[in-house]
């Protein structure tokens, strides 16, 4: 069901162990292709290309592209008991740890009279994507509306696709997740479409859209298909992004003191999302890797969506990866970069503070990757496709910009003028420091 990848007694350099550890293989290139004239018509047409897109790739013409306001109250109202007050513990958790993630304004005074200041100041707008196919992920709502709340974001608009089961407005629970937040601007848009629409803006086509559909954004953020990745690659400059999210992915890190049962289910919960999900177990026991592989064979023809399970573990981005110890294995996941990483060994704590590349680190038997994915108030929305190198998962920064003040004194800035002069010159730019020595004539 997952092959295997013997490591062991082979001292790999970085290059060799990214050319053997598995990836899915993620046809963005082709996609590109396939979304050019869907952002293009979007944005020559507006409202009336999204309900043509609509109608051509969701099977439904939906008659409000914006969700009344009515129908969110509605979605709220019927939400079952149990599922809001887990969305409302969600809520609770994620904006507690996104409020502490605010950066502090800073001032820094380099002579008398020479001040330079570091203020944070949130975007003004933001269109945030749900996905909405395989599954429903009000959770997704959660993790994009606090992070952009907590950073201060006036204006926040919510995308999901239409369902032909609601009658073309998005999925229930993803409504009254918008509710419980406070989010009254949500459109029945999915894919490529709803990153064109927030990206270029929309105009009205029928009188129920308005004049103006939707206005343009400054940032798109939030996961999607490959689609939605090629979109936003081609929007990017025109808009800010959070990332080109590609197929979710986990790796497991374990010696022999990890449960084997607690890393099948762990493998098995991500491989659920996607037959592209990428599940990965790196261990230096060959007892635990055969327990894993047994209790893998025992429970994916068990759980609901087997067939999307077996096809994502039997693929070419899963693997069982022997190493020689737990040195190895941190190099390995070190190279891999996981999306999502458990470390399910002993002394998992020390571990994990070594750990240089990965989107979030789970740390011990009691901290899987679900409890993420929910309620444990860190933000599902990581880095994949081994971008944990060098990007960080959602969180308030990706709504702010960094503005630096500059405020000298009279005398502050004749104290530096000659040497603005002398280096003005010598990059043969004259007129900057004239700018500066003419100050003072």
């Amino acid at each position: 069901m997952i092959r295997r990848i013997d490591l062991r007694g082979q001292d790999m350099t970085r290059t060799q162990l990214l050319g053997v550890l598995p990836r899915p293989e993620i046809g963005v290139d082709e996609a590109v292709q396939a979304v050019t004239p869907i952002l293009a018509d979007v944005r020559a047409r507006g409202a009336a290309a999204l309900r043509d897109l609509s109608e051509r790739l969701d099977g439904v013409r939906p008659e409000h592209l914006r969700v009344p306001a009515s129908a969110l109250e509605a979605a709220l109202a019927g939400v079952d008991r149990q599922v809001r007050a887990g969305l409302e513990e969600a809520i609770r958790r994620v904006r507690a740890v996104h409020a502490a993630q605010v950066p502090a304004e800073h001032s820094t005074q380099l002579a008398p009279g020479a001040v330079v200041r570091q203020r944070w100041v949130p975007v003004q707008r933001v269109g945030l994507y749900v996905p909405g196919g395989r599954a429903v992920y009000p959770s997704s709502v959660i993790m994009n509306v606090v992070a952009a709340q907590e950073a201060g974001v006036p204006g926040l608009a919510v995308a999901s696709p239409p369902q032909k089961d609601s009658g073309g407005l998005p999925h229930p629970t993803i409504l009254a997740a918008c509710a419980l937040l406070g989010v009254d601007e949500v459109y029945a848009v999915g894919g490529a479409q709803a990153v064109g629409m927030f990206a270029y803006g929309a105009q009205g086509s029928e009188p129920q859209d308005g004049d103006v559909l939707c206005e343009p954004v400054d940032v798109v953020t939030g996961p999607g298909n490959v689609y939605v990745t090629a979109a936003k690659r081609l929007v990017r400059g025109v808009v800010g992004i959070d990332a080109e999210a590609g197929p979710t992915e986990i790796a497991v890190l374990a010696d022999g003191t990890a449960d084997p049962g607690h890393v099948a289910l762990d493998l098995i919960s991500q491989a659920e999302h996607d037959p592209m999900a990428a599940s990965v177990l790196v261990t230096p026991s060959v007892e635990l890797a055969g327990a894993v592989e047994a209790r893998l064979s025992d429970l994916v023809s068990s759980t609901k969506h087997s067939a999307r399970v077996m096809q994502a573990l039997g693929g070419p981005q899963s693997a069982v990866v022997l190493v020689d110890d737990l040195e190895q294995g941190l190099a390995v996941v070190d190279a891999y970069g996981a999306e999502h990483l458990e470390i399910q060994t002993e002394g998992a704590a020390a571990l994990a503070e070594r750990v240089r590349s990965a989107g979030a680190i789970f740390v011990g038997p009691w901290s899987p990757v679900s409890l993420g994915d929910y309620m444990a108030g860190s933000n599902h929305v990581l880095p994949t496709g081994g971008s944990a190198h060098f990007s960080s998962g959602l969180g308030v920064h990706a709504y702010l910009k960094s503005v630096q003040v500059v405020e000298y004194t009279r005398d502050a800035l004749g104290e530096l003028a000659e040497r603005i002069v002398a280096v003005a010159n010598d990059e043969d730019l004259p007129a900057h420091g004239e700018a500066v020595r003419g100050r003072f004539v």
